[in-house]
């Protein structure tokens, strides 16, 4: 049996035991929200360890593909540490609760915003520049 196969039978399992949880929440059983917590923190693990081990499989399967991620990889942690070191300031600042945001917390949290912003400018300007280059030819 192929690995696609397995996967599909897999993701009719998953999809079955969604509605079923589903259909237990809207219930309004409030006991029951615990079960399905668990069973959604169970699946989230393994999605993400699925995932992790087929990018690492087909990183280290092709050289080319390896240098690529690695080369993203490496230009997202500089971009996050400019954003970081660069652009963000700290301030502690008091919370609703009652808390402190320690002036570590404020700078992570900026440097978080200047990321998102930075990557949302540089994803809109590809897309910019290759529609511009689609419509060039």
């Amino acid at each position: 049996m192929g690995i696609h196969k397995i996967f599909k039978i897999l993701a009719a399992v998953l999809a079955i035991a969604g509605a079923v949880f589903t259909v237990m929440l809207a219930s309004g059983n409030e006991s029951q929200i615990g079960n399905v917590l668990y069973v959604a923190y169970a699946v989230l693990g393994i999605v993400l360890g699925a995932v992790v081990l087929f990018t690492i499989f087909n990183t280290l399967s092709n050289p080319a593909n390896l240098k690529r991620t690695l080369t993203g990889v490496g230009a997202f942690a500089l971009l996050a540490a400019i954003c970081y070191f660069v652009f963000a300031s700290g301030v502690e600042t008091p919370l609703k609760e009652g808390g402190v945001l320690s002036a570590n917390g404020s700078k992570l949290v900026g440097a978080a915003l200047y990321l998102f912003y930075f990557l949302g400018a540089i994803a809109i300007g590809s897309m910019l520049m290759g529609g511009v280059k689609k419509m060039i030819k």
